[in-house]
């Protein structure tokens, strides 16, 4: 097992590919493994158990709470105390307790650390982490996450860390359904978008979502910085989690499913859009 500053990434995605990246740049990445084997990939692994022989820390970047627990059930063998795994995948807050408590079983330290910011924010290294558990191992990952963002938030506990984050994307994925419906509608009253988006500018909807989409929209590029199948995930856990607090979480849902079901699944959220082009 390596140190502090040695770390190792489990799961090559659009954002754990570039995070894995910029710890290489920075003579830190000690481990990289991915489902879908990518050996010309920096120090990569064969297995998530040989990344943790090799480094102190671990980051896991997956998909979905099945993804997680298959990810954390094979380094279980291998992890020790002064292991400390960092968990960046958006998960509900019950999955998030009892992964923790996983861990802990083995003498590592866990923190859920979910984030926020799409490719071009991790490109950046503007990345922004809800940081959840202990105060010595919320520290401790406090110390490798800022070499990736511009902000941490230390929120308590483990699930209330994942909570916060399903919290914010509903906010993200109300906006951008909501962003889509306008512009719609706009473009229907022969309103040119250059029209739209200045007006929108000045008024008190814009939003940092409104700017970091404005050109995908105004040129239909749907490649992906966020996916739609993602967000239906967060969108899928956020309702079974808060139940009948969300229902306009539900409504947003049905509509990623929509845009997942007519061929949007791998393209960005602002695929939205495509539903009200039918």
């Amino acid at each position: 097992m390596g140190s502090d500053s040695s770390t190792g990434v489990l799961g090559l995605g659009i954002i754990g590919s570039i995070w894995a990246r910029h710890l290489h740049d920075d003579g830190m990445l000690a481990g990289s493994w991915n489902r879908t084997p990518r050996p010309s990939f920096p120090s990569w692994k064969g297995s998530p158990a040989e990344v943790a022989d090799s480094a102190g820390v671990l980051i896991v970047v997956v998909s979905d709470p099945p993804a997680v627990e298959s990810v954390l059930r094979a380094l279980l063998p291998r992890l020790r105390p002064g292991h400390l795994v960092i968990q960046s995948s958006t998960i509900d807050p019950a999955s998030s307790r009892r992964f923790c408590e996983l861990v802990a079983g083995s003498g590592a330290a866990y923190v859920e650390a979910p984030f926020t910011g799409s490719k071009p924010a991790a490109e950046q290294r503007q990345t922004v982490f809800y940081m959840g558990g202990e105060r010595a191992a919320v520290e401790r990952a406090d110390s490798i996450l800022a070499r990736l963002s511009q902000k941490r938030f230390p929120i308590g506990l483990p699930e209330q860390a994942a909570t916060l984050k399903l919290a914010c994307n509903l906010q993200i994925a109300c906006q951008m359904e909501a962003l889509c419906e306008a512009l719609a509608w706009a473009r229907s009253a022969g309103i040119p978008d250059d029209t739209f988006f200045s007006a929108l500018r000045v008024n008190a909807a814009w939003s940092g979502l409104s700017q970091l989409k404005e050109p995908k929209l105004k040129s239909r590029d749907y490649s992906p910085q966020f996916s739609v199948k993602h967000m239906l995930k967060d969108m899928r856990l956020a309702v079974q989690t808060g139940r009948e607090r969300l229902p306009l979480g539900a409504a947003v849902a049905d509509r990623l499913r929509l845009a997942a079901e007519n061929r949007s699944a791998d393209e960005d959220i602002s695929a939205l859009y495509r539903n009200l082009d039918r």
